[in-house]
């Protein structure tokens, strides 16, 4: 673990609207849980990682690319590693809670996640999912096509889920609990504003690697300005993500969903 790794990221975190919004649902998710061993997959950056590893309990962490599990082992140092498509390096029945942090959209076979989640967790076990949540005829989803912002550019195999297609994927071998919607259109806006400005500001086309985006210290190393506008438009940003209570009758852009392992048989 290296101090300077962490102490961006959570400079980082604490500018972002979005990435709090998110920590908000998980931590939430998480109330009243005992931790003994986790694993969370797809933590992005890392801090996520971090911040589930501060709460206490033994953690591993998992990703899809290269440069994600860098920058996970950047801020929490052991116990992480890179995974190829569905399948977890896990024995069965390791772990009593699994959180999967936007990371299910990017897998091609789903379904064999899922069963492979059930696999290393323990009879009982619980399973946060955060999601996008897809809207039928989102009009918000047409803006982001139409500024380039596509699925691909994300890395996403599908656009996100439906609260009743993601009860469906989990329902054979998940008895289905709470879930909840958040992150409705304003932040959904500034979500589309800042991707948008990032990819005209990298000139690049849709994202060649399979998470999209993926910003590390070394990005703000060599763009340092981008972490001065990020942190001069903060308060800005926060404030239009209160405006999403005029929406409030309105389901989110974000899914979060809570689960627990059915016994075979």
């Amino acid at each position: 673990m290296d101090s300077q790794n962490v102490e961006w990221a959570l400079r980082l975190f604490s500018k972002s609207v979005l990435k709090r919004a998110k920590w908000r649902e998980i931590a939430a998710a998480l109330e009243g849980v005992r931790v003994e061993t986790g694993l969370d997959l797809g933590s992005d950056n890392g801090v996520m990682s971090y911040l589930l590893r501060r709460r206490g309990g033994v953690w591993w962490s998992a990703d899809l690319e290269a440069k994600a599990v860098e920058a996970i082992q950047s801020l929490v140092g052991d116990r992480v590693c890179r995974i190829d498509g569905h399948r977890l390096p896990m024995a069965d029945a390791s772990f009593d809670v699994v959180v999967v942090i936007d990371m299910l959209e990017h897998v091609q076979d789903d379904g064999g996640l899922v069963h492979e989640i059930h696999r290393v967790l323990r009879p009982g076990g619980l399973l946060i999912v955060n999601v996008p949540h897809f809207k039928h005829f989102s009009l918000l989803r047409r803006l982001r096509l139409a500024l380039g912002l596509t699925d691909a550019w994300h890395g996403h195999v599908r656009a996100g889920y439906t609260v009743d297609g993601l009860g469906r994927l989990l329902e054979p071998e998940f008895e289905i609990g709470s879930h909840r919607t958040y992150n409705r259109s304003f932040s959904e806006l500034l979500d589309i504003a800042l991707n948008a400005a990032y990819l005209r500001k990298s000139a690049s086309g849709p994202s060649e690697g399979v998470k999209g985006t993926i910003v590390t210290k070394d990005d703000l190393d060599k763009n340092k300005k981008l972490l001065r506008v990020y942190s001069v438009i903060s308060p800005v940003m926060t404030l239009m993500s209160l405006l999403d209570v005029l929406v409030g009758f309105t389901s989110g852009y974000s899914l979060i969903l809570r689960a627990r392992k059915r016994a075979r048989g």
